[in-house]
């Protein structure tokens, strides 16, 4: 997932992607604490994934405001 294509998503659809994403991330946590969890390098990426999303939302909602 990269910035390009969060740009053309609405809200609404960043919304969803972003608490599907947290709970991925609770599962992915829930999962080490057990060591049931195999790759860890996915922990990072949704993290990323997480703070791209809100960084995009950040920047739609400075925009609706300056309008």
């Amino acid at each position: 997932m990269n910035a390009k294509e969060l740009k053309t998503k609405t809200p609404d659809q960043l919304r969803d992607e972003l608490l599907a994403l947290k709970k991925e991330a609770f599962n992915l946590r829930f999962r080490q604490a057990t060591n049931q969890l195999e790759n860890t390098a996915r922990m990072r990426i949704v993290r990323r994934d997480v703070a791209r999303i809100k960084t995009v939302l950040n920047q739609k909602a400075a925009e609706a405001a300056a309008n």
